[in-house]
């Protein structure tokens, strides 16, 4: 990614950027959970 560098310059805001990914990424993974995926994960761990 051309971001790389940026982190390097920036130090403290690569890592509230790189938390705020991860923050975002959690995010989207429990929105697919409680939506469609959800069901699905669901069915196969009860079913």
């Amino acid at each position: 990614m051309s971001g790389d560098g940026l982190s390097e310059d920036y130090g403290d805001l690569g890592e509230k950027r790189n938390r705020r990914i991860r923050i975002i990424a959690w995010t989207v993974i429990v929105a697919l959970i409680l939506g469609g995926g959800g069901a699905t994960v669901l069915t196969i761990l009860l079913g």
